[in-house]
């Protein structure tokens, strides 16, 4: 069984730049990728250089809220 305060945690990835925006009645969207990190190495949130596919270019991505 998996303890409730595991080292490795499963984060989501944001993009910064990305907004909701309506462009004919759809919506773009924000890019997000999952990944794991380990909680004792980098307690702060973490911030990558990602490809966005919506705003077609590396943007940076911070870990989102859960």
């Amino acid at each position: 069984m998996a303890r409730s305060k595991d080292v490795r945690v499963t984060i989501a990835l944001e993009c910064t730049s990305c907004t909701w925006k309506e462009t004919g009645g759809k919506s773009t969207g924000i890019s997000r990728y999952t990944t794991r990190k380990n909680r004792r190495n980098t307690p702060n949130r973490l911030e990558l250089e990602k490809y966005c596919f919506y705003c077609h270019k590396h943007t940076l991505h911070k870990e989102s809220k859960k």
